[in-house]
């Protein structure tokens, strides 16, 4: 049931400033205190000072061990001897299953089939039981909501839960002493629980606006917030494994519309270019969901004051992953173009050609022949040349190089 127009919707007054005080102390000596640093590309973008709030440098690679440990840490003896069952593409996992190690909890966690390698290998090496089942985050938590009712094993939700979200909020609480002055906080949102808990932490501070980030695929708060309540989405398509939520949790849905937070979205395409604009400007790693802060700035999706800080949340990637993004985003970024040239079928045209390119500062990554065709000549052949440039403009330069020689390009662009 949806709330009405005059009642607050669930879980919008649970959790506030002083709950996060709560949970900030139980999580010293557990949780690091992560840095915040500045970041010139993203200031001038902004027209201001913007930082980084670093939570893939957090224990287990993302802000996630904050909420989980709070949450098991509040759990009586009893709770904590029956153990502990929770679902999660990856970071979650980590945070559970390291929060388990801490407290000398048993712990069994649900992933989804497709999950990243490393992110099952490290959530094992903390000592937890995993269990690939399920397509999506969402059957994961089905299956783990299951396992709980038929064990007796605590159901440790990766958002929905007000101890979780106060765990969250202090991500926020740590903004606020480290950046006294901040204007706006740019959120990753998955199933709002980190948004929901930087809100609850700022609630007593009325200048800082909290903005809440989802990748375009897999954005189930706009529309949710449009309706009023929270509102499932159906297939969900996004590199962004770690935000990739089909449901709003009621408690994070009923904080931020409440408080009157917008979530913007953002392209694989956005998220590529941020990926890449954080490893070579920042040096860091993050994973696709934890860029969608910076994603969101780089592509202005709508205003942000300044003084702002950007949350990377997570930094768990699989090497596989990162490899093919980065490619995507220098792609997107103009750093590679693909060249498609027709030319005569006789020894030398290609050395030719590739003897032009590396003179216009071109650098050729991979070749292929295109040499049947119902468009082409008999003595014909199709060259496909994907070659690496310094940037959109040197790419726009070396396509004029190459007509400009008498070559015959029939199409050109991004790699």
């Amino acid at each position: 049931m949806s709330p009405s127009a005059t009642s607050p919707p669930p879980g919008a007054d649970l959790v506030g400033p002083a709950d996060v005080a709560a949970a900030a102390a139980l999580l010293e000596g557990v949780a690091l205190r992560t840095p915040v640093e500045g970041s010139r590309a993203l200031s001038a973008l902004a027209g201001g000072p913007v930082l980084l709030k670093c939570e893939n440098l957090q224990r287990a690679g993302s802000f996630k061990i904050r909420g989980a440990y709070v949450r098991m840490s509040r759990l009586s003896p009893a709770e904590q001897a029956r153990g502990v069952v929770a679902a999660s593409a990856g970071n979650h996992a980590q945070g559970v299953a390291l929060a388990a190690r801490l407290l000398g909890v048993d712990a069994t966690v649900y992933m989804p089939q497709g999950a990243a390698l490393p992110k099952i290998a490290a959530t094992q090496e903390y000592g937890a039981r995993v269990l690939l089942q399920g397509s999506s985050v969402d059957e994961a938590l089905l299956l783990a909501t299951a396992h709980a009712e038929r064990t007796g094993a605590v159901l440790i939700h990766p958002f929905d839960h007000v101890d979780v979200v106060a765990g969250q909020g202090t991500v926020g609480r740590e903004i606020l002493e480290q950046v006294p002055d901040v204007r706006t906080v740019l959120v990753p949102v998955g199933g709002g629980g980190l948004a929901a808990g930087i809100v609850a932490s700022l609630a007593d501070q009325p200048q800082v606006r909290v903005i809440g980030v989802q990748a375009e695929g897999a954005a189930a708060y706009p529309g949710s917030l449009a309706a009023g309540h929270p509102v499932p989405v159906g297939q969900m398509t996004t590199m962004a494994d770690g935000i990739a939520v089909g449901r709003p949790g009621d408690v994070p849905f009923g904080l931020l519309q409440r408080h009157g937070v917008p979530v913007r979205t953002v392209t694989e395409e956005d998220l590529s270019r941020a990926l890449l604009l954080v490893a070579e400007r920042a040096k860091l790693i993050v994973e696709p969901s934890g860029a969608a802060g910076v994603a969101a700035l780089m592509a202005g999706t709508g205003p942000v004051e300044t003084p702002a800080v950007v949350v990377l949340s997570g930094g768990n990637i699989d090497p596989l992953l990162l490899l093919r993004v980065v490619r995507h985003g220098l792609a997107s970024a103009g750093r590679y173009t693909q060249l498609h040239v027709r030319v005569a079928d006789r020894p030398g045209v290609l050395a030719s050609l590739l003897a032009d390119l590396a003179a216009a500062g071109g650098n050729v990554m991979h070749v292929s022949h295109l040499r049947t065709g119902v468009d082409l000549g008999v003595d014909e052949v199709e060259i496909a040349v994907q070659v690496e440039t310094r940037g959109p403009e040197h790419a726009s330069a070396l396509l004029l190089h190459v007509r400009g020689l008498g070559y015959r390009v029939v199409t050109g662009g991004p790699g």
